[in-house]
């Protein structure tokens, strides 16, 4: 029934994954809007118990990632690349750059780049200093930092990683379910497999959907100040609806006429606007503050890698970290699966680099400006930035009363905005791109119509969410998206395990180091003449791999005759391909020994 279903309406994608991940979203939409009360119950309930009994694993997870990508990073395993031997990669660093940038965290940092950090100045999250202090400022960016810095872009890298290897180093379909293929094998194509895929499609359908909800509701309060606009549901589901067509537009014209266009587009905005209040605002002291930022972050990065918020148990890690977290992990496949397809031919140790270092980079930069110049509004300017934000509780309005204190306010607010809407719309087409390829298990070209279903599914979750529920918009996203996002941390625990075990079975075992053996030394002159003794040439352990060939019986004399050897010396750049046509039994020109292995 399913097969008929998917020809009638000639999709390009696995039946099954396909229309499970669609009816589950669906059905979320409409029992929903059919039974609110009750849907707030059980997502109120089960969150309230997964930050009270496991916001701790949430904590533990995060590093835990961290400290396996850079120890994986600085291991022999850093230099196999993410897709063939020879590959390089396909973007150059700055397209890189801008590609994560605009998929990953920019409408994250266009929403928090204000309201976090004058939030925890306002309330010192470990209630150890004064509020509005100097003291609390400086915690404030310490957390600030934490919570979009290194850990944030862990959670994409994780899984980035894994699809990287799998992907385009074992070729195996753009899912979830082929990082775990050394342990479930065969069974990535069964129903262990599909249901491990529609899990990440269903969890980055919510997460992607979050964002989408903080973006609208950033947009409908700055549209509010400039123009008097009300902030309604009515017009929330306006502004989805409208970013939802120009993500549909976007999505028609593929990877580099849209999403890539719109990424670089994002980034000169973002540049532009944050150099704007560099210069127009106290540029000494954004300056200096850039700095002590850094310094800030380091020295705070290894407690707060760890608290647990244990003797205070105020409940304040329970909003904050554990919600970004859960939510940021949710939509970690998609992110993963993209900035992968992005970074092929790159290097583990480039990857891990770069996600890491470049986009933390500018997030260190942009919650600087945007966080100092914030406490010189409160500690030295007009202030009212508290009020707003703690007082009235307008989260989502910090940015537009930060640039009130700047000239040219309503020219720069509507920038603000457009850049949002920029944001918001490389995310969605970015992700709807993504969950095709997650539902179809391809890369290749898919129908029109297939790619726009999930850019309007997300719209459409997204404004149930923000909408549709009993609740306050922001609380509700941060309820469901903590439910969600449980799972998503089980599985990436398994995915380390999973991916070393994949490099370690196709890179196989490092040969032994080989090192110049020493005489006994008495003297002077032996001390000079054994310094004077070479290096031992290295041995290479080569196996003769035959070419695979139509009758495939004399392929391994074929190989041997031309004199062709794979090297397994552990290392990618040990592979090398011997055309002297002499047996590898024998020394090579420079004394290298060459060992063959029948």
């Amino acid at each position: 029934m399913l097969q008929k279903a998917h020809d009638s309406l000639r999709l390009r994608t696995s039946p099954g994954v396909f229309f499970s991940s669609a009816l589950i979203a669906l059905l979320f939409v409409v029992v929903t809007i059919a039974f609110t009360d009750g849907v707030d119950s059980i997502f109120s309930t089960a969150s309230n118990w997964i930050m009270t009994n496991l916001g701790w694993f949430y904590i533990l997870g995060v590093t835990t990632f961290l400290l396996f990508l850079v120890g994986i990073a600085f291991t022999h395993y850093g230099r196999v690349r993410l897709g063939g031997d020879d590959e390089r990669p396909e973007h150059s660093t700055l397209a890189w750059f801008a590609m994560l940038f605009a998929a990953g965290i920019g409408t994250i940092l266009m929403f928090w780049g204000v309201a976090e950090p004058i939030s925890h100045f306002a309330n010192p999250p470990m209630q150890d200093v004064e509020p509005q202090s100097v003291e609390a400022a400086e915690e404030a960016m310490g957390f600030a930092l934490y919570h979009f810095g290194l850990h944030t872009w862990t959670i994409f890298a994780l899984p980035g990683l894994g699809f990287g290897y799998f992907i385009y180093k074992r070729h195996l379909p753009p899912r979830v379910s082929s990082i775990f293929a050394p342990l479930l094998g065969g069974r990535i194509y069964g129903p262990i497999g599909k249901t491990i895929d529609v899990v990440a499609i269903i969890g980055t359908i919510f997460g992607v959907a979050t964002s989408v909800g903080l973006g609208t509701l950033q947009i409908n309060a700055g549209l509010a100040q400039l123009f008097d606009i009300q902030e309604s549901g009515i017009v929330q589901i306006a502004l989805i609806a409208i970013v939802t067509v120009m993500a549909g537009i976007s999505v028609a014209l593929g990877l580099d006429k849209g999403i890539k266009r719109l990424s670089n587009i994002n980034i000169g905005m973002a540049v532009m606007l944050l150099v704007f209040v560099l210069v127009t605002g106290p540029s000494l002291f954004l300056l200096k503050g850039m700095i002590e930022s850094a310094g800030i972050y380091a020295e705070a990065l290894p407690r707060l890698a760890f608290w647990n918020d244990t003797f205070a148990d105020s409940g304040w890690q329970n909003t904050w970290t554990v919600f970004y977290w859960a939510w940021t992990i949710t939509w970690s496949p998609f992110v993963g699966i993209f900035i992968a397809r992005i970074s092929r031919g790159r290097t583990i140790r480039e990857f891990v680099g770069g996600v890491l270092g470049l986009p933390v980079l500018f997030s260190v930069i942009w919650f600087s400006i945007f966080g100092m110049g914030s406490f010189h509004i409160e500690l030295e300017g007009n202030g009212g930035l508290v009020e707003r934000v703690v007082g009235d509780g307008d989260i989502p309005g910090a940015l537009f009363e930060f640039l009130g204190n700047f000239p040219l306010t309503g020219l720069v607010s509507g920038i603000a905005i457009i850049l949002v809407v920029i944001f918001f719309v490389t995310s969605v087409d970015s992700t709807a791109m993504v969950l095709d390829m997650m539902a179809a298990g391809h890369e290749g070209k898919a129908p029109l119509h297939q790619r726009l279903f999930w850019a309007v599914l997300m719209g459409l979750v997204a404004a149930t969410m923000l909408v549709a529920t009993g609740k306050d918009g922001l609380d509700a996203l941060q309820q469901v998206i903590t439910v969600v996002g449980l799972p998503f941390f089980v599985m990436g625990f398994i995915m380390m395990y999973s991916l070393v075990r994949g490099i370690r079975e196709d890179l196989g075992e490092r040969p032994e180091p080989i090192t110049r053996q020493w005489p006994e030394v008495r003297s002077a002159e032996e001390l000079e003449a054994a310094q004077e003794l070479p290096a031992p040439e290295v041995v290479i352990h080569t196996r003769a791999i035959p070419d695979e060939c139509e009758d495939g019986e004399n392929a391994a004399e074929d190989a041997e005759d031309a004199g062709i050897h794979r090297v397994h010396a552990g290392e990618p750049d040990a592979l090398r391909v011997r055309g002297d046509g002499e047996h590898a039994d024998k020394k090579s020109a420079t004394g290298t020994s060459v060992v063959e292995e029948n």
